[in-house]
């Protein structure tokens, strides 16, 4: 058994991503994982701030231990919400991994500008895509220690 499959209490997941089934391959993957977690997904970047700062629906919402981010989002994207994110005191110690499609260099470079904790570019094979998302949970959740919340 892995240890993170052992957590007590439940790690919360911020997935922010507009793809349907980019959402149901890391919510696969997590729980093939076996990280205890609870996924909370937000389809673009308005939402997530809505989520991050508990407006209006998401205003129980709890506050993630991470941030899974795609970068290419309607509404905002993922480069304004991660400069957001990081320039607010009281969220910038979440992590936040830029889990996108973009190979592109500036994206990198801009990503990491604005303090991203990681860039991964999403695999486009089905089974190497699942392995990123599980590799994601056991580095972040097995070996990483996390602030307290």
């Amino acid at each position: 058994m892995m240890v993170s499959a052992i957590l007590l209490n439940p790690v919360e997941i911020l997935l922010v991503e507009d793809n349907p089934v980019d959402v149901l391959l890391t919510k696969e993957a997590l729980n093939d994982g076996k990280i205890c977690n609870r996924l909370h997904v937000v389809e673009d970047g308005e939402e997530a701030m809505d989520f991050l700062y508990r407006r209006g629906k998401n205003a129980s919402c709890p506050t993630p231990d991470l941030i899974l981010l795609d970068l290419n989002l309607p509404r905002k994207d993922g480069r304004e919400v991660l400069a957001e994110i990081k320039q607010d005191p009281s969220l910038k110690h979440i992590p936040v991994i830029v889990l996108t499609t973009s190979e592109d260099q500036k994206d990198i470079l801009s990503s990491y500008e604005l303090h991203a904790n990681c860039f991964i570019t999403k695999p486009v094979d089905l089974g190497q895509f699942t392995e990123a998302v599980k590799c994601i949970g056991d580095f972040w959740f097995t070996l990483v220690k996390l602030p307290q919340k």
